[in-house]
């Protein structure tokens, strides 16, 4: 099949031309479709700049529309700016009565949050809720998004001259000038291919003075039951370790790595009848994967009714997550997917589909799952009216970490916790230090263990985010914005990566790229008196509430 796509020579001369048929040019392009991306382009255009969303997904929205709809928050009154608005649209959506089609508004509660008349905001929502809100800003903002718009990540596919990208082209053709960019993806694909500094996987505990980064054996929670034997023969090495366990022995506590916290898939479910769609087993189903399930109730793990965390939504739905020893997270799967190919990312993709819809169908339905828990699963199932146009099944996978850029300013423990404030802030951050499991290995006793999850709250409320974690360091790229996969340690990303944050720290981006290019300055010289000014200016909050003036 003769080749598209314009060769890296045609792109450079693209690039230096007037824009034409294969070229547009923008003050400003956003890639991904993140609610960073969503925000940055919003806020840019709210300053007069002429904006384009080029997002790689047909759904736009990540995980907001994606599953999320338990907001991690932190502090509700950390977020100000774009984020609150989204927020505000979810509350005023359910202050209307008819949107209630299960159950009633002044009836809805999960652990007290009852609907909020209180309040100007919510955080519980269902997926297309979120969409709806989403879709109406772009209609009413003249948002621009190009759907279904990959990177062409070929050599070539970014063009940079003087330290600053000129060209992008995705695998379409399409050529994409820009002034500013911003790379709003969980991924991270367009810094990357930019040149920007970035790394995957753990710090050690001694690369920045932190105290929960690297291995962590003897940290966190949802822990597998003790005594559960990791071969396929129990008892017996020589017969094999059983799926996801890693051979390799488990590194001293704090030491670095290359290994990434666990990915799922964050489900809608409801046990109403009529708007159920029942677990189904997959195709090509092995049981040998759910071994480890079966063994840790073996073992004597108490048996929940439910082994996830059931949030409840609106309608009579969920937002489903991960829960003790073996759940909903793939863990151990996730190592290889930034750096992946879209060919390889769709069969990781495929591969975590198929285990999230084996593991419910193991839970609903196999004799060697605990009767108790059993009778319960098998009363729930997918959603009819929630992604529709994929059978229930979200279309995003929740990437909780992929790549994190080494820009201007590194976000430790140290900022999280306040023992440091970070200079220039942009945004809060105000959620706990929070990953999950990175692998499951054979401890010293013999036995299987999972390894990685950390939940630690920061002690000091919410706290800054530099402008320097949003931007490369000085001289690898002077235009360029990286709002989701910014500059942060894995344990500090572990909090930081939240969905109201990424709103904000979009604002931030676009904000800070109408500034740049009114002073004809690089993204890491923008007067950040000026940048400040306006993002309190437009509701955006930078201090905590420690009586600060913000």
């Amino acid at each position: 099949m003769k080749r598209r796509f314009l060769s890296a020579v045609a792109l450079l001369l693209a690039a230096a031309q007037p824009c034409g048929a294969s070229a547009e040019c923008h003050d400003f392009v956003v890639y991904g479709s993140t609610p960073a991306a969503i925000s940055a382009a919003m806020q840019a255009k709210r300053m007069g700049l002429e904006a384009v969303i080029v997002s790689p997904e047909a759904r736009i929205g990540g995980l907001t529309t994606g599953g999320l709809g338990q907001t991690d928050v932190g502090d509700t009154d950390a977020h100000g700016g774009i984020s609150r608005e989204f927020y505000r649209a979810v509350r005023a959506h359910y202050a209307d009565e008819s949107n209630w089609t299960h159950g009633k508004r002044d009836e809805y509660d999960w652990n007290g949050h009852v609907f909020p008349r209180d309040s100007d905001a919510m955080w519980l929502f269902e997926p297309s809720v979120a969409l709806s809100i989403l879709e109406r800003w772009e209609r009413e903002e003249g948002l621009r998004i190009v759907r279904g718009a990959r990177l062409d990540r070929s050599r070539g596919g970014v063009v940079s001259e003087g330290g600053r990208i000129v060209a992008m082209r995705t695998e379409d053709g399409r050529i994409w000038n820009g002034r500013m960019y911003a790379d709003a993806t969980y991924e991270g694909d367009l810094m990357a291919a930019a040149g920007v500094s970035y790394r995957v996987g753990r710090e050690s505990n001694a690369e920045y003075g932190e105290t929960l980064n690297g291995a962590q054996p003897d940290q966190g929670f949802h822990k597998l039951a003790k005594g559960v034997d990791p071969y396929v023969v129990k008892g017996d090495p020589a017969s094999g370790l059983l799926p996801g366990i890693d051979p390799a022995t488990m590194d001293a506590a704090g030491t670095g790595d290359d290994r990434v916290q666990a990915y799922c898939f964050r489900l809608c479910l409801t046990d109403v009848a009529e708007n159920m769609i029942p677990f189904e087993k997959p195709a090509g189903y092995d049981e040998r994967n759910y071994e480890l399930f079966f063994r840790n109730y073996e073992a004597g793990e108490p048996v929940p009714p439910i082994p996830w965390i059931n949030a409840v939504m609106p309608n009579r739905k969920t937002d489903t997550n991960n829960r003790k020893g073996f759940s909903m997270d793939f863990i151990g799967r996730s190592h290889s997917w930034a750096e992946a190919s879209y060919k390889e990312r769709e069969r990781i993709f495929i591969e975590h589909r198929k285990y999230q819809k084996g593991l419910l169908w193991t839970m609903a339905n196999h004799p060697r799952t605990p009767k108790a828990m059993r009778d319960v699963v098998s009363k729930w199932g997918l959603c009819r009216d929630e992604f529709v146009e994929t059978g229930g099944w979200p279309s995003q996978l929740y990437v909780r970490e992929a790549r994190r850029m080494v820009g201007e300013y590194v976000m430790t423990e140290m900022d999280c916790r306040r023992l440091r404030e970070a200079p220039k802030p942009v945004a809060l951050g105000a959620y706990k230090m929070d990953s999950h499991h990175v692998r499951r290995y054979v401890g010293s006793d013999g036995f299987a263990q999972n390894e990685g999850d950390v939940e630690v709250g920061t002690g000091a409320g919410p706290y800054g985010i530099a402008y320097g974690s949003i931007v490369p360091k000085r001289g690898e790229c002077a235009n360029l914005f990286v709002p989701v996969c910014l500059s942060a340690t894995h344990i500090a990303f572990g909090s930081i990566r939240m969905e109201p944050v990424f709103f904000s720290l979009g604002q931030a981006a676009g904000t800070a790229a109408a500034l740049a290019l009114e002073a004809d300055c690089a993204v890491q010289d923008v007067d950040y008196a000026k940048l400040r000014a306006r993002l309190l200016k437009d509701g955006q909050i930078l201090h905590p509430r420690d009586g600060t003036s913000h």
